[in-house]
């Protein structure tokens, strides 16, 4: 077993197989639309990355640490099922949770090569320096890209692979979305592979509600970012005085939606796009939508998929589920 504690973490770019619009095109099919409405892909600059990993230890937002201890878990008996030569996480952010597998990997003597794939280069080289540091047998080879780009071009091909998608962030998709991606990781994978999801589940209300309306305010800085990022990027003048974070459980859809909401009429400029746009009081743009499922929905989706369940890991309160998938 090689050491790599001197090897130098180089991100490799992923080429997209698909388009994938600009944020110039967003912005205009988006909020110049009645219904106004952004992808959360924009929230993860610098800042607001900062501002998620912040969010992740808030005393409300139950799901990273309630996965955390599902992961805790059950590590040992994911890695005993599919003894991966390469573990791929998509939308790796801090690298947080990858560290109970990992640990488990090095309890049960199996030494995959961890495989990040996110958009920050920065924090995966960052928190990659950190894990081998800690598993000094680990080779951690990051990929560089939008992994809503289409996966034709991973190089992951002719080994076990556990693709791992934590966090919830299926939940992000809507139903016919979230079927078409699982649908697209299902195609890159070979016979033996598996593929681990984390998808929050159903719950009181008034949990979800605070989960998302934090005392602290870190979601609604994290939302209000947003703005930054717009006026940054397009040269807009967006007050971001004159908006608030606004962010609710619907249940008729069991979904988290959140918005950003004007307060007072505001005519925003963006330069760069040679246009402007009048804001009046209560409009509000859709930021994120967070889906949560029961036990039955949320198997049904890996099924339409072409997914078979392997093992299904549960929390109980709060309510998690980590599901791992076989190709059929």
């Amino acid at each position: 077993m090689d050491t790599h504690l001197s090897r130098e973490i180089t991100c490799c770019p992923v080429d997209p197989t698909k388009s994938v619009t600009s944020l110039t095109e967003d912005v205009v099919a988006g909020l110049f639309a009645s219904n106004k409405r952004l992808p959360p892909k924009y929230f993860y600059d610098d800042h607001g990355s900062e501002l998620f990993d912040q969010i992740c230890d808030e005393p409300e937002y139950y799901p990273t640490r309630t996965e955390d201890a599902l992961l805790e878990s059950s590590a040992r008996d994911i890695v005993g099922r599919v003894k991966p030569d390469r573990i791929i996480e998509f939308g790796s952010g801090m690298s947080r949770k990858i560290r109970h597998l990992l640990s488990a990997c090095s309890e049960l003597e199996y030494y995959p090569t961890y495989v990040p794939f996110d958009v920050c280069d920065e924090v995966m080289i960052k928190s990659g320096r950190e894990l081998v540091e800690k598993f000094a047998w680990l080779n951690v080879a990051p990929l560089s890209g939008d992994y809503t780009a289409g996966l034709g071009n991973l190089p992951i091909k002719g080994e076990c692979n556990l693709v791992i998608f934590l966090g919830g962030t299926i939940g992000n998709f809507s139903e016919e979305q979230g079927v078409m991606f699982l649908s697209e990781i299902l195609e890159v994978m070979g016979p033996t592979d598996r593929l681990l999801l984390g998808a929050d589940r159903v719950k009181d209300p008034n949990v979800l509600h605070a989960a998302y309306n934090d005392v602290a305010g870190v979601t609604a800085a994290f939302n209000l970012n947003l703005l930054e990022v717009l006026n940054r990027d397009l040269g807009a003048n967006f007050d971001r005085e004159n908006f608030e974070h606004y962010a609710f459980y619907n249940p008729t859809k069991n979904q988290i939606e959140m918005y950003i909401m004007c307060l007072h009429e505001q005519e925003v400029r963006f330069d760069k796009l040679r246009r402007s746009l009048r804001f009046r009081e209560g409009n509000v743009i859709c930021t994120e939508i967070s889906r949560k499922f029961t036990r039955e929905q949320l198997e049904d989706m890996l099924r339409q998929a072409g997914f078979k369940i392997c093992a299904h890991y549960e929390s109980h309160l709060p309510s998690f589920s980590l599901v791992l998938a076989a190709p059929p």
